[in-house]
């Protein structure tokens, strides 16, 4: 049986090591303390340590844990200035806490030269288009106690960033969605490997928007997604490994050139990769 303070160092070892710019709160309770890591900002990934036995709600709405305690949850692209978490314990107790998230601004991020089908897709394209995006979302939907995410993440290739999360884009001239990821600029053919432990949850061929598309299950509801792939060499069902080659760069899609399409999600709210990593190491 492990200490029980050598468990918490334990653990502060592992979350340290997990975001390599964090912030680290301690909230006491009851019977503990609640353990907070992460970056406390629109799009961000937080996790989360309770003594065994406790359960956690935020904003009243239950969020999955271990039964060792762990837990995680995401910050939405929306500004929302507070979150209230609210602690069940083994014994019937309830305490309450919140936790206050800074509020970051977005760029505006201008693509001319597209294919005015790729802008504003036919109607035959939106039905293709609804039906790809309730794949995805069945994938990043899935709760699994998983918790290959703690032995940290690390970047799929690197390169030149050539899109950033949170910006808005103006497709020819028209204003589109956020960009929900990062884009890294590469080679056609350059490696791309999984950004953390976890289990191939998705693989398509040819999705309108993001091409050769991966989603890895990372536990928790944690997600990453490689789009705009030349070449898939993971098959749904397969365990990788933090590093593992899982395809090749490409730039099938709506793309203008080659480049690796990264996400991360908690359930189906898009997060900030770079909240976990920090910036891209030259």
């Amino acid at each position: 049986m492990v200490h029980p303070k050598k468990r918490k160092d334990l653990f502060y070892k592992i979350l340290k090591n997990l975001f390599a710019i964090s912030f680290f709160v301690v909230f006491g309770t009851k019977v503990g303390a609640l353990e907070l890591i992460g970056k406390a900002i629109q799009g961000g990934l937080i996790q989360g340590q309770l003594l065994p036995g406790a359960n956690v709600s935020l904003n009243e709405v239950p969020v999955a844990i271990t039964s060792s305690g762990s837990f995680v949850f995401g910050l939405n692209r929306i500004y929302v200035p507070k979150i209230r978490i609210k602690i069940h314990f083994r014994d019937g107790s309830i305490e309450n806490k919140v936790l206050t998230i800074k509020k970051r601004k977005y760029k505006i991020q201008k693509i001319e030269g597209l294919a005015e089908t790729k802008v504003t897709p036919s109607k035959s394209d939106y039905r293709r288009i609804f039906s790809e995006s309730k794949m995805l979302q069945a994938a990043r939907s899935k709760i699994t106690l998983n918790t290959g995410f703690r032995r940290g993440f690390t970047w799929p290739i690197r390169g030149r960033i050539s899109g950033v999360y949170g910006s808005q884009r103006v497709l020819n001239g028209k204003p589109r969605a956020p960009h929900y990821g990062v884009d890294i600029s590469a080679p056609i053919g350059s490696s791309v490997v999984a950004a953390a432990d976890g289990v191939v949850s998705m693989t398509h061929l040819g999705m309108f928007f993001t091409g050769k598309t991966i989603h890895i299950d990372h536990g928790l509801g944690i997600g990453t997604v490689y789009a705009h792939l030349h070449k898939i060499n993971v098959k749904l069902g397969n365990f990788v490994k933090k590093g593992e080659v899982i395809g090749q760069v490409g730039k099938t899609g709506r793309v203008t050139g080659p480049h690796l399409h990264w996400g991360l999600s908690w359930k189906d709210m898009r997060l900030d990769p770079t909240s976990v990593l920090g910036k891209l190491p030259k």
